[in-house]
C-alpha cells in the first residue's frame, strides 16, 4: 500500500457560490455538487470546496478555531509564460496579489495569490523539474 500520497485537498470556504465561480473562472472543471461542497477532479486527485460552517461541525469545533491554516498550494508550469498567464487568470478571476511572479532566489519564477477565502497559491516554473504533457511532476 502506497501511504506517500494525497487523493483529497479539502478548502473551506465562507461563500461555496462565490469560491466555485472563481475555480471555474481558473478553468477547473466542476465534477459534483452537493449542498454543503463542489468537488473538482484534479488528474488522480480530487479537490472539494466545503462550507466552513459545515467543517466546523463536523470537527466538532467553533469557526473561531479554525483559522485559515499556515500552507501553500502549487501549481507548477513549464515555461515562465505560462506561469504568467495562470497568475493573470487567477486576478482576472478576484484574487488577491501577493507577490508577482518574478525570477527567486532558487533558480526558478514564482508569484503567490490568494483565493476569496485567504488560500495561498503559487505559480511556479521550477527549471530542475520536469512536467509531463498533462503538467504533472515526471
Amino acid at each position: 500500500m502506497n501511504v506517500n500520497r494525497v487523493t483529497l485537498i479539502s478548502l473551506s470556504v465562507n461563500d461555496l457560490n462565490q469560491s466555485r465561480a472563481f475555480y471555474e473562472a481558473l478553468g477547473w472543471v466542476r465534477e459534483t455538487e452537493l449542498d454543503d461542497s463542489v468537488f473538482f477532479a484534479m488528474s488522480g486527485q480530487k479537490m472539494m470546496l466545503y462550507r466552513r460552517q459545515k467543517l466546523a461541525e463536523d470537527l466538532g469545533r467553533p469557526l473561531s478555531e479554525l483559522g485559515t491554516g499556515a500552507m501553500t498550494l502549487a501549481q507548477n508550469f513549464a515555461t515562465e509564460t505560462e506561469d504568467d498567464a495562470a497568475f493573470n487568470t487567477a486576478v482576472d478571476a478576484g484574487a488577491e496579489v501577493l507577490a508577482r511572479p518574478a525570477k527567486v532566489f532558487w533558480g526558478g519564477y514564482s508569484g503567490m495569490y490568494a483565493d476569496p477565502d485567504g488560500h495561498i497559491w503559487e505559480v511556479a516554473m521550477n527549471p530542475y523539474w520536469t512536467l509531463d504533457e498533462q503538467g504533472r511532476l515526471a
